[in-house]
């Protein structure tokens, strides 16, 4: 079909309920549904068992389900009117209905309305929907032959759980061929997740009002739902989740699902991701095949960093620079400049000998290793998850999909805020248009708004920045005699730069769950005003909204530590200030060097997020679900309705699977922007997600109600979103190792200013540290006397050391940068360069060697389409037959050439 002929066939329908009933039979019928309802309330409850999906009859299956409740303020009559107008309509739709009395709900205020689709509304809306349907069971023999595959066995779940139906070929219905299709069973040939779809496609657009030609605003459930004329619109669930249902014809799918899949000793299992399909439709199942894959390809670089860490651990005791730090004779002999102004005094190397260790662990030859494993693994996850997709389209029959099907589906906020129309260039019809003025006028409205947020977050920043410079001055001041003085437990491993690190890490972590918390209401409010057309761009225009505060929000801080902290500081004389009017010198990284203070910002971040994130998916609903149902808990299954239990559980809106590709993503980019600095990152993320996967099924089977299903062939945005922070992992993690890791000095000094002939790292310390004369360090910037350790004699020590390249005092190019200053500078250039040409190189060569269909899918494709074609011809073929048999016993007079032309053009239209 055309695309202007199914516009057309779905504004008839459209035109259809809003005229009015097509007979007053119909309308009798819609009538004696709801007094049928009431009528039924004084029957004995304890006569039929309403924990079930059907009507009264026990044959109709309950499609949908709107709840209100009366209410006896001013609006209470408007939303009756409402209410009576909407329904009527939906009957002139075609669809049948039937009410549950406020009196048999748990609360007594509560009305249920139970929709079901007859036949003829389900083929009409298949076809202008153009639902792929089967006609044949698929008999392409498929290798599924995997080596050593019983290794895999524990792994495995039951053939009926994993593949739950037949592999059909399908085509998209015609409701004029229906005898071509595998209708065994009307009732039960659409499956539930189709049925529902069709039924909110339907309700989105039937009018609530009597003069809606008039009013074109209107319109639809969600506009219902949002005035407060209904309570909730939702599918039913088809079971409990913990036991079958007691009907023969019901499917428990439900409970299939908590049995084999949203437990969390499951964990191990394999997803049964055509059964979630068949339930929720393919966008959940989409979500859960990608989470799925993300996390197995996780456990590979989580190995590889776990292989990294333990590198470090375990050569430890073989580095030098961390001995000669260590070292009472050495560390315990270079005294340092002070690190802050007035409140900071004087200390001694070897007080920093825990944090260069803790600093080793992730700051060793592994991480160079690592951030380029890292560069190529993420172009293998991106290219592997293309062909993982591919075969997922060809499974779930999204092949032929195309964004286009969902363009024709205009969303009904934008056709009602539309006034003008203009006529479509391809289909030539008049279709809704939103003027360009008003337009840029939005979006420039949006714009500014998002540019706003953006800039509350670096205020923030240059909060906690500030914060970081004051208490650091008064830990100093505190801990300056000794780190245990005061703190007793752990106090050896606490120095002032961890616990201010610390402290100002989870300040910030706050920060951000703030600012997350208000944006998200602006980010839908600036997006809903822009009017997106259709339900594609709208969410993409809020995914890009909603990652890009994300994206600042979250990395903002790393950033920071990474690359600007430590390096616009100065030197004693002559520091750099925040501002000069707030006396708070710009941070240095201690001798271990900045690369720790960045783990522990990213550990926090990234960990205090996975943790929040579960807890607010999981408690919070079951904490609400558990509360709402207390009271009908205590009655008998068979009192308390199917509805009524779906009705207390939470609604999973429209959002709900974009925040939870938000969070992936978010974590995507922790362990690929600054895994350079963070080994176990990848470890992390594997664990949450083995958790969050278990997590999101259960409260998606046990907590929410049953979503409307969606189609969808890919991840959408995101996919882009994962490229473009692939690409910008490769440049932040050379930078990481190049100028927050002090991997590039070590390699400086090792092969060029190393003592002697043999390549040695003794003194590396002494030659990273620059000496400043303590006489020349202004008054503004000497610490007070009481602020001086005990062991500091000033009129014995006249150096201090700090952490530069300059020369010493009484050069002649005094305290100006040395030669291997430039030297290390020019090291730090060429590594970028060359780790971000080798990585590129070997990045594009395996996306251009791995093909993103793979080639199996691609015979099997073309196979079936050909076999759909030959089907398609020789159904038209054997119709055509019937019809010149019937022509010619109906008339023996029959022309041949009427004949060969009816032939002729049911053989065209079947060719094309």
């Amino acid at each position: 079909m055309t695309r202007g002929a199914g516009k057309s066939k779905e504004e008839a329908l459209i035109e259809m309920s809003e005229a009015g009933s097509p007979s007053g039979e119909e309308n009798n019928g819609f009538h004696s549904n709801l007094d049928s309802g009431q009528d039924d309330a004084q029957v004995d409850k304890h006569q039929q068992s309403k924990d079930s999906v059907y009507f009264r009859d026990g044959v109709r299956r309950i499609d949908f389900v709107l709840s209100y409740a009366e209410d006896k303020d001013k609006d209470g009559d408007r939303k009756q009117e409402r209410r009576k107008n909407f329904e009527a309509n939906m009957q002139n739709a075609g669809l049948e209905l039937e009410l549950e009395d406020k009196s048999e709900s748990e609360d007594g205020k509560t009305f249920f309305l139970k929709i079901h689709v007859p036949w003829e509304v389900l083929a009409t809306y298949a076809d202008v929907l153009k639902i792929k349907v089967p006609f044949k069971i698929n008999d392409i023999p498929e290798n599924t032959e995997t080596p050593v595959s019983w290794l895999f066995t524990p792994l495995r779940l039951p053939d009926k759980v994993m593949h739950p139906e037949p592999d059909y070929f399908t085509s998209p219905f015609d409701k004029s061929k229906d005898d071509f299709f595998l209708i065994e069973d009307k009732e039960t040939f659409f499956p539930p997740s189709t049925r529902n779809r069709i039924v909110y496609y339907i309700l989105s657009r039937i009018p609530y009002s009597k003069e809606d030609k008039l009013n074109k605003d209107k319109r639809g459930i969600k506009r219902l739902l949002n005035n407060g004329t209904y309570t909730s619109a939702f599918p039913l669930h088809d079971c409990r989740y913990w036991t079958k249902s007691r009907a023969p014809n019901c499917e428990s799918e439900r409970f299939t699902l908590y049995r084999y899949w949203a437990r969390f000793f499951r964990f191990y299992k394999e997803q049964p991701l055509n059964l979630i399909r068949k339930y929720y439709g393919e966008k959940i199942g989409i979500y859960f095949a990608w989470l799925g894959f993300y996390t197995e390809m996780l456990f590979y670089a989580a190995v590889v960093g776990l292989c990294c860490f333990i590198y470090g651990a375990a050569t430890y005791d073989d580095v030098i620079w961390t001995k000669e730090i260590c070292d009472e004779n050495v560390g315990g002999q270079i005294i340092m400049c002070p690190l802050c102004d007035k409140k900071c005094g004087y200390w001694k190397l070897n007080s920093t000998c825990n944090s260069t260790w803790q600093s080793h662990l992730f700051d060793n030859t592994a991480t160079v290793f690592f951030a380029i494993f890292m560069g190529i693994w993420v172009t293998l996850f991106l290219e592997f998850w293309k062909r993982r997709q591919a075969r997922l389209e060809y499974e779930w029959d999204l092949v032929d999909f195309e964004e286009e099907q969902q363009r024709l589906q205009l969303r009904p906020e934008y056709e009602t805020k539309c006034t003008s129309k203009r006529r479509n260039r391809v289909t030539q019809e008049m279709e809704p248009y939103f003027p360009v003025t008003s337009k840029c006028a939005r979006l420039c409205l949006s714009g500014a708004t998002v540019l706003f947020w953006i800039s509350l977050i670096i205020a923030s920043i240059i909060g906690v920045i500030a914060y970081r410079l004051a208490v650091f001055a008064a830990l100093a001041s505190i801990m300056k005699d000794s780190p245990t003085n005061k703190l007793e437990v752990v106090g050896s491993l606490i120095t002032p730069q961890l616990a201010t690190s610390v402290t100002a890490s989870c300040i910030n972590f706050v920060i951000i769950m703030i600012l997350n918390f208000l944006y998200e209401r602006v980010a839908i409010w600036i997006t809903d005003m822009e009017v997106p057309k259709t339900h594609v761009e709208y969410e993409n225009k809020l995914t890009v909204k909603m990652f890009l505060f994300q994206f600042v929000n979250y990395y903002s801080s790393c950033f920071y530590v990474a690359f600007f902290k430590g390096k616009f500081v100065g030197y004693p004389g002559k520091y750099s200030y925040m501002f000069n009017w707030t006396g708070l010198r710009n941070e240095e990284c201690d001798p271990g060097g900045c690369l720790i203070e960045l783990t522990t910002q990213l550990v926090i971040v990234m960990t205090g997020k996975q943790v929040w994130g579960n807890i607010q998916e999981a408690l919070l609903p079951w904490v609400k679900n558990w509360w709402s149902s207390r009271n009908a808990r205590s009655h008998p299954e068979s009192l308390y309705s199917r509805w009524e239990q779906d009705y207390d559980l939470q609604n999973f809106s429209q959002f709900c699977l974009f925040y939870e590709y938000l969070e992936m993503v978010i974590q995507f980019g922790f362990i690929t922007l600054f895994v350079a600095s963070f080994p176990l990152a990848p470890l992390l993320a594997l664990m949450n997600n083995i958790l969050e996967i278990r997590v999101d099924s259960w409260k998606l089977t046990t907590q929410f109600r049953r979503p409307v299903a969606a189609k969808a062939h890919s991840i959408g945005a995101w996919e882009e979103i994962l490229n473009m922070i692939a690409v910008f992992s490769v440049v932040t993690n050379a930078f990481i190792v190049a100028f927050t890791s002090d991997m590039i000095p070590r390699l400086v000094y090792l092969y060029a200013y190393h003592p002697g002939t043999e390549l040695t790292m003794m003194g590396y310390i002494n030659n990273s540290l620059s000496v400043f004369n303590i006489s020349q360090i202004p008054d503004n910037n000497r610490p007070d006397p009481d602020e001086n350790p005990a062991w500091f004699n000033s009129t014995l020590m006249n150096t201090c050391r700090y952490r530069d390249y300059r020369y010493p005092p009484g050069h002649e190019h005094e305290y100006s940068h040395t030669m291997q200053f430039w030297h290390i500078l020019a090291a730090k250039m060429a590594f970028i360069i060359i780790m971000e040409h080798v990585v590129f190189v070997v990045k594009f060569f395996v996306a251009w060697l791995i093909p993103d269909v793979p080639s199996d899918v691609q015979a099997r494709i073309k196979r079936e389409r050909f076999l759909v074609q030959e089907y398609l011809h020789n159904y038209e073929v054997e119709k055509l037959k019937q019809q010149l048999n019937q022509m010619g016993s109906g008339d023996q007079c029959i022309c041949p050439e009427i004949a060969a032309t009816v032939k002729h053009e049911v053989l065209s239209e079947c060719l094309t």
